[in-house]
């Protein structure tokens, strides 16, 4: 099978390096490598021009896209590309050597697969962070998501969902289908590859999760407002009002009002409801900031569940 990488990047040439090295140690080369830039990146422009002169990776070429944001990236690598599979992972991850290989081999033993992702394992602030979970890339009737892509161990297993840094689709499965316009966010627009997976999983194809299809991700600043570490709330708007849309789009009617009910009253520790936030705040987190948290949390649902039904939100607007 003809095998194409995808790799948005911008604004991190060091990092982009790290990823084209490992990509050019791979014990099966991709047929295509194609790095999605920017032209303004002139760093990075810079390095692709070093990179594609001395040939170190197989197949390296560049996409140019115009629009800001990791969608706009990743459909422009989608239409770029000319593999039967197509692989994806971020400029700030570094594949294993066996990365391409071992997807290629799952897709080669299942012609049901359409989607296959690993772990990708965090490098943050200098240390990896570790666990051993057995549940990943999973979503409840009522919208609870379980990611744990990171610490997920065992044998191979059927998930619903794939992490975007470290995910891989037959293109029989993704025809037609690109990622989610209408997400908020300048940059990364977080949610992308959970509306992306789930896209897929409904159109009745199997993703699977291997722990060792692996990557190192070692998570880079972003050149937008969410810094990953401060608090900024528009970036947290964003990301809850692209969870709370990706919900409206997959959940059934109950499922939905269930979904409301919970991510008002419980949440996750990054999403939290009343109960979750006073729960953190006991913890030490700060009653101001994790209820400050709920507030922004609580305008995202009003804006996908209430302003949407009433024909005036972004959600109406762009359906």
């Amino acid at each position: 099978m003809k095998i194409s990488v995808l790799v948005p990047t911008f604004r991190r040439p060091d990092d982009l390096e790290r990823c084209l090295a490992a990509l050019g140690a791979q014990t099966r080369r991709a047929d295509e490598v194609v790095v999605v830039a920017r032209r303004e990146d002139a760093p990075t422009v810079a390095a692709l021009e070093r990179w594609i002169a001395v040939k170190a990776v197989h197949g390296l070429r560049v996409a140019w896209v115009d629009e800001p944001g990791q969608v706009a990236a990743n459909n422009c690598g989608l239409r770029a590309a000319h593999g039967e599979l197509i692989l994806i992972t971020d400029d700030d991850a570094a594949p294993y050597r066996d990365w391409v290989e071992r997807i290629e081999a799952h897709f080669a033993r299942d012609p049901q697969l359409g989607g296959v992702g690993g772990r990708d394992l965090v490098h943050e602030r200098g240390a990896l962070l570790t666990g051993d979970a057995r549940k990943v890339g999973l979503l409840s009737w009522y919208g609870r998501v379980t990611g744990n892509h990171h610490i997920g161990s065992g044998a191979p297993r059927d998930v619903q969902i794939l992490k975007g840094a470290n995910m891989a689709w037959r293109r029989d499965a993704i025809e037609g289908l690109r990622f989610d316009t209408r997400l908020l966010g300048a940059g990364a627009q977080v949610h992308n590859d959970l509306a992306f997976s789930l896209a897929v999983h409904k159109r009745g194809w199997k993703l699977l999760y291997d722990p060792m299809v692996r990557v190192d991700h070692f998570p880079a600043e972003r050149a937008d407002d969410d810094k990953r570490f401060v608090l900024n709330a528009s970036a947290y708007f964003n990301a809850a009002y692209n969870y709370r849309f990706v919900m409206r789009e997959h959940l059934s009617g109950p499922g939905r009002i269930a979904f409301v009910a919970f991510c008002s009253l419980v949440g996750t520790r990054a999403d939290p409801g009343l109960a979750r936030a006073a729960l953190l705040a006991l913890q030490g987190q700060g009653w101001t900031q994790s209820f400050y948290k709920v507030w922004i949390s609580a305008r995202a649902t009003w804006a996908v569940f209430g302003e949407a039904d009433r024909g005036r939100g972004p959600a109406a607007h762009h359906a």
